[in-house]
């Protein structure tokens, strides 16, 4: 069987929230009552698995959990408390700009002297960081463009029309040797990772977590698509600059050309996609619907809050010689014809030691 077609194992739970939730799927015990949600870290990896968990049905669900588990009445619930804390949080917490325009403006401006992760992995990165990078990431990128899909009935007219075009591209322009989860999934094994989907989710931290579930809470809502806009342009202006540098880190590590390609594909392609997004979806949804412009500037705005926490959580750890992850990775064995390096041989240590 493929890797990618196999249904993805439930994780070790991470607090009582995801425990409760991980038992109701696998039939052995009750959800957590919907209160219980509101005493919880929004952040903290037990609403944030819990939250993953319930998502996770809508997409590809669990081996071992039955498809009706997407619309039990009474999961639903419990994910609706899980959201109204999650939710509000960021409400609270997120800098918003007073306007579109600012918002926008903000996101085409590139610092001069960048310290974001892809300046850290460009300028110094090591192998065994594009490895963790590549591993925590996987959890969206293995279903790139898909919470995106969403929004497409509830648009209309030029922004419809726009973002399909958009989305037709991330979908590999009708090929699927160029749809673009199976790039990242050809960039993983030149990292000598498991390509397998949710093979990650145990080892992602939070941070990561409330990355991707940003996308689902958006993209599952009708009232959330201004926002679902917004996240989707913040992640396309800011890709190509982006791209470029990883794309740079990956060829001086000598991570490989599926590697090297993703990124490069992504430096093309997401150029171009932010006029189109930018002037044709904003442009065409505020043209019909000029009231969602605040939500447009919240998506905008949770999307780069939630992507700062977790580039200080890799910074940081990174920068203190450690992993990132929960579990580390085990370094990739070398082959015969290839001696080990140094730098794999420090990975190898630390993977033992983490």
């Amino acid at each position: 069987m493929n890797d990618h077609l196999r249904d993805p194992l439930l994780p070790p739970s991470r607090g009582p929230l995801s425990a409760a939730v991980t038992s109701y799927l696998r039939g052995t015990g009750p959800l957590p009552r919907p209160a219980d949600a509101a005493a919880a870290d929004p952040y903290g990896d037990d609403l944030q698995l819990a939250l993953y968990l319930c998502y996770e049905l809508h997409y590809r669900g669990f081996a071992g959990v039955p498809p009706e588990a997407e619309w039990d009445p009474e999961l639903l619930r419990v994910r609706a408390a899980l959201e109204q804390r999650f939710g509000s949080a960021l409400r609270a917490d997120t800098p918003v700009h007073d306007s579109l325009d600012e918002a926008l403006a903000a996101l085409l401006v590139e610092p001069v002297e960048g310290t974001g992760v892809s300046h850290f992995l460009s300028a110094e990165g090591e192998l065994w960081h594009l490895r963790e990078y590549a591993a925590v990431r996987s959890l969206y990128h293995l279903k790139e463009a898909d919470p995106h899909a969403w929004v497409l009935p509830r648009l209309w007219g030029r922004a419809k029309a726009a973002m399909a075009a958009v989305e037709y591209d991330e979908f590999g322009g009708g090929r699927a040797e160029r749809v673009h989860a199976r790039l990242f999934a050809d960039l993983m094994r030149d990292l000598d990772l498991d390509t397998v989907y949710g093979r990650y989710l145990d080892a992602a931290p939070a941070e990561m977590l409330a990355v991707v579930n940003l996308m689902s809470l958006f993209g599952l809502h009708r009232e959330l698509r201004g926002a679902l806009v917004g996240h989707f342009a913040e992640v396309e202006i800011t890709s190509s600059p982006g791209s470029r540098r990883l794309a740079e880190a990956m060829r001086r590590t000598g991570a490989g050309p599926a590697a090297e390609f993703f990124y490069d594909e992504h430096v093309t392609a997401d150029a171009v996609h932010e006029q189109v997004v930018r002037h044709e979806v904003i442009g065409g949804l505020l043209e019909e619907e000029p009231e969602l412009a605040p939500d447009i500037v919240f998506g905008i705005d949770a999307t780069e809050y939630l992507e700062e926490r977790l580039g200080r959580r890799l910074l940081d750890r990174w920068g203190a010689g450690r992993s990132a992850l929960r579990t580390p990775l085990a370094a990739p064995e070398p082959s015969p014809e290839t001696p080990e390096t140094p730098e794999t041989h420090r990975h190898r240590q630390m993977s033992h030691t983490s």
